[in-house]
Parts: C-alpha cells; sequence; structure tokens
C-alpha cells in the first residue's frame, strides 16, 4: 500500500490583545496570510488566557497578536508566560501594532519573535511568519 504524504499548512492564531477596537489591520493580515496559502484562526478580542488555550486546542504553528491600545507591554509578555506554564513554548509569538520603539526590545527579551508596526509591508509580515512556521 502507498503512502501519501500531506504538507500541512502553516496554522495561525491571530487574535487582538484584550479589549482594543482596532480590528483593520488584523483583519489585512489574516487576509494576506490567507492568501498566501496560511491557515488562518482569526479570534478576535482576547485575553491572554484565552489565547493560549485556543492556539493549544487548533495545534498553531504561531500566534499573532495585534495590539494598538498600549496593553502590548502587559498582554503580550503575557501570552508567552501562558504558554511556558502550558510547556508549549515552541509556539512562537509575533506583534503588530503601534509599539514605540523603546518597548520592542523589552518584548523580545520577553520572548516575542517578531514586531511589525505602522509601515511594515505585508510582504515581510508574510515571509518572516513562512520562515517561522517552517522551523
Amino acid at each position: 500500500m502507498e503512502k501519501r504524504i500531506v504538507k500541512k499548512g502553516i496554522r495561525v492564531l491571530l487574535a487582538r490583545l484584550g479589549l482594543d477596537a482596532h480590528w483593520r489591520g488584523s483583519i489585512v493580515v489574516a487576509h494576506a496570510l490567507r492568501d498566501a496559502g496560511m491557515e488562518v484562526i482569526y479570534i478576535g478580542n482576547q485575553m491572554p488566557k484565552e489565547i493560549v488555550e485556543t492556539a493549544i486546542q487548533e495545534d498553531v504553528d504561531i500566534i499573532g497578536l495585534s495590539s494598538l491600545s498600549g496593553n502590548h507591554m502587559i498582554l503580550a509578555p503575557e501570552v508567552v508566560k501562558r504558554l511556558r506554564e502550558k510547556g508549549t513554548q515552541e509556539i512562537p509569538v509575533v506583534l503588530g501594532g503601534t509599539v514605540p520603539p523603546d518597548d520592542i526590545p523589552i518584548l523580545k527579551e520577553a520572548g516575542i519573535s517578531g514586531i511589525f508596526g505602522p509601515g511594515s509591508s505585508l510582504k515581510e509580515i508574510i515571509q518572516f511568519i513562512s520562515a517561522l512556521g517552517k522551523k
């Protein structure tokens, strides 16, 4: 009997952190990732606990977070912390939104794999997530 190998596409969970009301950017990124052949699970506004639980349940390769309301310094590292607590720290977390330059090294130190601010191209985001998903 012949075995068939099915290539699994990159599964990306996208969420808006906390009560962030800015939805347009995350929807644009979701469509771009889907058009690039990735499977996107979009869960809208969620807190870190729900984001991590959904990521585990959906067996995602990457978590993408959106934040424009300034809560990224508390909630994004909390997602990474909860992933570690669940033993799933291998799931990379990427953040998009308005992030002051001084916050970037702190967020990377906290375990955020990539940060994309205003002006980041969709091509750049897709390439970064594709590279992360192949690891």
